[in-house]
């Protein structure tokens, strides 16, 4: 198996925008929010470069306060992107957000790095942050699918009860899809990614087995953390009216 990777000239990468492009001029054409789209391109070729730059400073000093520091710096990022979704915005909530994606994201990416990958040291930077990267970014999701779908129970008179399990059923379905999807209708990123770089395709399937493991597993616990914290739907129905 060839084990290097092709680089990507940087002509050769414009190109890859043509189809953003096309997206963008739809967009335009049938009055739709272009800017915000072409604002989110920008805003996610800005924010690549950037941290590859900082990755690679990162992974060569291998600082555990650091590492640290990036992964304070993920949760609160993703706490205030959910943080969207709601409409009662007030700092009690904002902590709830975070509480839970850091309970069921950082939890879970300790027990698989310490415990399923044997990380030593444990901050080892080349793991933690991508995999904690990648379910940080499906707790957020979770959540704010929880918390939106929560919210819209209980403006319909739906019992406490009866909303948490319709947003906790509602916030998994994006990775029970996925879970079935895998291997058949798709191939993740992570293990895409080591098959490009020459990883043996059976050594990829393992780690996207941790991968998908504590995706599903980061985000339900993300979701129900959230949803056990709301004890009554009384102050975002207080908030709405």
């Amino acid at each position: 198996m060839n084990n290097s990777i092709l680089t990507i000239p940087v002509i050769n990468l414009s190109l890859a925008f043509i189809p953003v492009l096309v997206v963008l001029i739809i967009l335009f054409r049938w009055s739709l929010n272009s800017r915000a789209a072409l604002y989110a391109v920008i805003r996610m070729l800005t924010q690549l470069v950037l941290i590859g730059y900082a990755l690679s400073y990162i992974f060569a000093i291998e600082n555990p306060a650091i590492v640290i520091l990036v992964l304070i710096v993920m949760l609160t990022a993703s706490s205030f992107i959910s943080f969207r979704t709601i409409t009662n915005k007030n700092p009690a909530a904002f902590f709830t957000l975070f509480a839970s994606i850091t309970v069921g994201g950082i939890t879970t990416v300790l027990f698989m790095t310490g415990i399923v990958l044997e990380l030593d040291p444990w901050f080892l930077p080349q793991y933690l942050i991508p995999l904690a990267g990648m379910i940080i970014a499906n707790c957020m999701n979770t959540v704010s699918l929880a918390a939106e779908r929560f919210e819209s129970e209980l403006k319909n008179n739906t019992s406490y009860d009866d909303a948490r399990r319709t947003a906790l059923n509602t916030s998994l379905i994006p990775t029970i899809n996925s879970l079935l999807a895998v291997g058949l209708v798709s191939l993740p990123g992570m293990m895409t990614g080591q098959i490009l770089s020459g990883v043996d395709p059976l050594i990829a399937v393992r780690y996207q087995i941790i991968v998908m493991c504590m995706v599903f597993g980061s985000s339900g616990i993300s979701s129900a953390c959230y949803l056990i914290l709301q004890k009554s739907g009384e102050t975002i129905l207080d908030a709405n009216g």
